[in-house]
């Protein structure tokens, strides 16, 4: 088995992590083993992102097109060249 040390850890995610253990009746140790074992056990190719979320619910609703308002001239820039700075 290998060891881990990590330093600088907050002291507020430490004390989550304290009461976190506490309500699951182990060490504090052991809590951060079974979160690291969660963690690293999930396939990052079943996860869904936002975009792949957003395709499946709006699929059944079909294409839409969007019509783009039509655009006016841009407004021209303000002129600084009076100002003076003090």
């Amino acid at each position: 088995m290998a060891d881990i040390t990590i330093r600088n850890l907050d002291p507020d995610i430490r004390s989550n992590l304290q009461l976190r253990a506490k309500a699951h009746h182990r060490s504090m140790e052991e809590e951060v083993r079974s979160i690291l074992r969660d963690a690293v056990a999930e396939d990052p190719k079943t996860r869904l992102n936002l975009l792949e979320i957003t395709r499946e619910c709006s699929a059944k609703f079909g294409d839409v097109e969007l019509e783009l308002p039509k655009r006016g001239p841009t407004r021209e820039p303000p002129d600084f060249s009076q100002v003076t700075v003090v």
